[in-house]
């Protein structure tokens, strides 16, 4: 059975299946046209197909490195297996981008002692408050009690937008003070959570990034108060990009690797984009598995990274049967 097969197979047992061809379905046009076009002229992996293909993947947002990573990989393979057809070269390329997701084991784990604490991070408007509530949802499903910290108290707007979201979801909001201490806010929201024994709290936090020196010692003293208010604590901190900067999350996301330890990326605005390859660049070149992905608008749009049902959706179209 060949990766494509393999690829279908697995996507028809998915329950997300459907919001995963929605909402990559920019991406996806795009990716299947281009990848068509190159098969019109085909006549064998030579030169000028390896630099077109190259041109496909960068336009799709793999970025020069991976991009070049993917090509190297096609071409070789190709060689080895002397492969002759477009088909062929698809399935080869279909099974090179698989493999460059290492699927990393789930690092996550609730907290058996008190609250398990979640701390969101990024820029402004990468879509950190929406991500909070949407993560909120998704733990309710599980049935978790869930309470959100409106710690990003430097944004016009964003504690309110919060308390917005915790109120059609029917959960507790911790409300930090207008340009006041985000870290106050926090403290404030791990006591809540211990007293009224809530299993999960997600804080959203400011994305300022005036310098680095400054972000580093944010983010460290709001290490230090959750720690010392619930031992081994934030559980999890998640880095939100939105997927429409492309290559500029990747820097965003380097700069707060070196201020804090991110755990899991919350990859929003998938659906909005058409350059999805950028999950397979933020795994080759970051080390950090996406963990969630933003395929639309409503709430219940945030869907736990599926690898298989990425790529499936993203390449739907260029096998045989269609």
């Amino acid at each position: 059975m060949g990766v494509f097969s393999k690829l279908k197979q697995a996507f028809a047992s998915k329950k997300d299946n459907d919001t995963y061809l929605s909402g990559l379905s920019k991406t996806r046009t795009s990716f299947s046209q281009k990848i068509r076009k190159l098969s019109l002229n085909f006549t064998g992996v030579d030169e000028t197909f390896l630099e077109e293909l190259m041109i496909v993947l960068l336009e799709a947002d793999l970025g020069i490195k991976t991009a070049q990573k993917v090509v190297n990989e096609v071409e070789n393979r190709a060689m080895d297996k002397k492969l002759k057809s477009m088909n062929e070269i698809n399935e080869c390329l279909v099974e090179v981008l698989l493999e460059m997701y290492e699927e990393k084991e789930d690092d996550f784990a609730y907290n058996e002692s008190g609250p398990t604490v979640i701390l969101m991070v990024g820029v402004n408007g990468s879509g950190k408050t929406t991500s909070t509530a949407k993560l909120a949802n998704h733990f309710l499903k599980q049935g978790k009690t869930v309470a959100v910290v409106a710690a990003d108290t430097f944004r016009a707007g964003a504690i309110e937008q919060l308390k917005r979201w915790a109120d059609r979801l029917s959960i507790h909001c911790i409300m930090g003070r207008e340009n006041g201490d985000p870290s106050a806010a926090l403290v404030d929201g791990c006591r809540y959570a211990k007293e009224n024994a809530i299993d999960v709290l997600i804080c959203d936090t400011a994305g300022r990034l005036q310098n680095k020196v400054n972000l580093m010692q944010e983010l460290s003293k709001m290490h230090k108060v959750i720690h010392k208010e619930i031992s081994n604590q934030p559980n999890q901190v998640y880095l939100v990009l939105d997927a429409t900067t492309g290559q500029n999350g990747i820097s965003q996301a380097e700069l707060f690797m070196e201020s804090t330890n991110v755990n899991g990326i919350i990859l929003t605005k998938l659906d909005g984009s058409a350059k999805g390859g950028i999950v397979i660049a933020i795994n080759d070149l970051l080390k950090i598995p996406v963990k969630y992905v933003g395929l639309g608008e409503k709430v219940d749009d945030l869907k736990v990274f599926d690898p298989s049902a990425y790529l499936y959706s993203l390449c739907e179209g260029l096998d045989d049967e269609g």
